[in-house]
Order: C-alpha cells, then structure tokens, then sequence
C-alpha cells in the first residue's frame, strides 16, 4: 500500500505563520502611514529652513538682480515690462576683500544726488501682489527697483576722467582707454558726448553704461559733476553670471579698460571670475541639499 500524504488547504496552514505575516502587513501599513504624516510635519520646517537659507544667502554672499533698462546693453539686456530682461547672480562677497575695480560691472544703490534710473517701474497694483513680489525677491525672483543700478566702473579714487581724445576715446589719467564692450545703438550715432576733465575723490568711483549713447551715468546724474559720483560705499556687489533667461546663460565680462594703456597684465582679466564662480557655489550647494532633503522626506 502507498502512503499518500493527505493535502493541506489555506486552513489548515500554521496559526502562528498566519498571525506573523498579519503582524508585518499591519506594521507596513502604520510605518507608510507615519512616513507619510512625518513628511506634511516637516514640511513647514523646511519650507522655513529653505526661506531663511535664501535670506541669509542673498543678505551676505550673493543675490540675483533684474537689469530694468537697455543702459549696459549688449553685454547685459535690459527692458520694461512685459519684457523679461536679463538676471544676474550679483556676488557680494568679494568687495569684502577687495576693492572695485576698473571694468567690473557692479549694482548699486543709487545716491541721493541720482534721480534718473533709465526707466520707471510700475508700482503694484494692490498690498497682495506687493506682497507676493517681496516674497519672490526673498527667495531669488527679482523686480525692478527704482534705487537700484547697474553700470561698469571707469574710474576709481585718485583717478582722472575725461572725454574724449580725437578717436573719440574716454581718457583715465591722459589715456585712452580700450573699450570692446562699448555698444553703439542704431540710430543714435557713435560720437560720445564730450565733458570736462573731472579728478575723483578717494572712495568714490565715475560709472558709465556700456550702451555709450543710451545712459545716465556719471556724465549726466547729479550736477554732472561731484554730484554724479557714487561712493563706493553704495555698491551692493559684482554682476558676476546671467542666470535667466536660459538663452542667455553666461558670465558678465569683467575687461579692464585700463589694461592696454597701464600695460596689466592679460591674466588678470580672468581672475575675478574664478573668484565669482568660487563665491556663487554655496548658492547652488545648498540649494541641491535643500531639494535632496525633500525628496528623502516623501521617500520616507
């Protein structure tokens, strides 16, 4: 006689096995379900984290600003709404360290004695879109600003400024400088309008917009004279990469027009941005921690 093993249905399997797999089902459903709790409570910490992050970032390394008019075209592009002119990733810390410098384009907060920004931004239309602007400038969208400028420095402290030689050249100490950015707007000819020679006080510096033709600067803020310096004081920091819109991704040049005619040398010209792209990283670092931490939380 063969022994045959009788068969065994889903009843008559263990209790105890039976009872360990409802144990680890119900554990799987409780842990999915605090994971999934814990993430909407640490939310709010790290929507705080991230703002409070972007504050300190844009207070004391870097902040990005919005060119608001065609004055330093076409090395930066500017223009009223609704066109959407260039960003720029302005880097704060280097004049910490250093002082401006010939040729370096830089943002500034406009002195008393400037009244003419370029352009003239539209003020919101209620407290709520106010609000909503502040809170995007907080955390790195930017809007126009009436105090607020961008030019290239021409002259520093010390330094003598006049235009022009018979080449139609801006002369710093009785020489001519070498200007490649300079951009002549269709229309409004190629002939820089002429000024008295002007000697600059220490800590202020004599700016100029690249747009030669199309810029109140130093040459017509103020009195036209003293009164159109800015003192270096007000400069808030160096344009250093354009960051939107995608198209026009890339690095602000930095060329030092005195190079030629003081015989610096040509390495130099490269230096700062090393030093910018340096200080922009913990912009981006934090940035990617912030948005790794995030998506940790709803993976639990």
């Amino acid at each position: 006689m063969v022994d045959v093993a009788p068969s065994r249905d889903s009843s008559d399997e263990d209790p105890e096995r039976a009872s360990d797999e409802e144990k680890i089902e119900e554990f799987r459903k409780r842990s999915k379900k605090k994971r999934k709790g814990s993430f909407w409570r640490e939310l709010p910490i790290l929507v705080v984290v991230a703002v409070g992050l972007a504050f300190l970032i844009q207070t004391f390394l870097a902040r990005v600003y919005m060119i608001p008019s065609e004055s330093m075209e076409q090395t930066l592009h500017g223009c009223a709404a609704p066109c959407f002119g260039d960003r720029v990733l302005v880097d704060k810390l280097t004049y910490d360290f250093t002082d401006p410098s010939a040729g370096e384009v830089v943002v500034f907060h406009g002195p008393d004695s400037w009244i003419n920004n370029d352009f003239g931004p539209t003020e919101p239309p209620n407290a709520v879109v106010g609000f909503f602007q502040g809170l995007g400038s907080l955390i790195g969208i930017p809007t126009a600003s009436k105090e607020d400028f961008v030019k290239r420095i021409i002259a520093v402290g010390g330094q003598t400024v006049k235009c022009c030689d018979e080449k139609n050249r801006v002369l710093v100490d009785g020489k001519p400088l070498d200007e490649p950015y300079v951009y002549w707007e269709p229309g409004r000819g190629s002939f820089q309008e002429s000024f008295d020679e002007l000697k600059i006080p220490d800590g202020y510096l004599f700016v100029m917009g690249d747009n030669r033709n199309d810029s109140c600067d130093s040459r017509c803020q103020g009195d036209r004279r003293l009164g159109g310096l800015v003192p270096v004081e007000n400069v808030v920091g160096k344009a250093r990469v354009i960051v939107l819109p995608p198209s026009r991704w890339g690095g602000v040049g930095d060329h030092n027009p005195q190079a030629v005619a003081l015989g610096a040398p040509a390495w130099q010209d490269a230096v700062p941005a090393g030093v910018g792209i340096a200080a922009a990283w913990p912009v981006l670092l934090i940035g990617r921690r912030v948005r790794a931490r995030i998506r940790r939380s709803r993976l639990g």
